[in-house]
């Protein structure tokens, strides 16, 4: 019976030990650095958009401004990194980008194979189509057969043959 609360005393005690935390390579290449590099849309108006002096607008860019500063205390030490869907996850993955902030689905399949971390939702949207009236289309059902565009890169669009 002793030896037992011993042997949940000491594993207790490991479990409350302090122990060296890292912060990681890329928290650790932003401060060295000075400054944080943040893949965002080539130019969505409103998420992320150079204005007529190049400097970013937008909820993207304004979260990556947030994340500078959180990490640098300056929300001016952010480079941004225009991506379009088909390269966004190359420049990630390649360390071109510390963060990627930019309309991205998540998916089970990214959070899988793309060895990168979704940290949550900033903007929550969904999809519709738009086919004229005189259709009379209530239902997506009733457009089968029908050809529908996406944007390549996207979680919408087949991959590449």
């Amino acid at each position: 019976m002793a030896r037992r609360f011993l042997i949940g005393l000491a594993a207790c005690a490991a479990l409350l030990a302090p122990t060296l935390a890292s912060a990681g390579p890329t928290l650790d290449a932003i401060k060295e650095r000075g400054s944080l590099r943040c893949a965002v849309n080539t130019g969505l108006l409103g998420f992320s958009a150079p204005d007529s002096k190049g400097r970013w607008n937008g909820i993207d860019a304004d979260f990556c401004r947030a994340v500078a500063a959180a990490i640098l205390g300056d929300p001016e030490k952010v480079q941004f990194v225009a991506t379009n869907a088909q390269n966004r996850f190359t420049v990630l993955q390649a360390g071109e980008a510390d963060m990627l902030s930019r309309n991205t689905t998540w998916t089970s399949s990214r959070d899988a194979t793309l060895g990168s971390v979704f940290t949550g939702v900033l903007f929550y949207d969904g999809q519709g189509f738009m086919v004229p009236k005189k259709l009379g289309v209530k239902s997506a059902k009733e457009l089968d057969g029908a050809t529908v565009c996406v944007q390549p890169g996207t979680s919408r669009a087949p991959p590449p043959s």
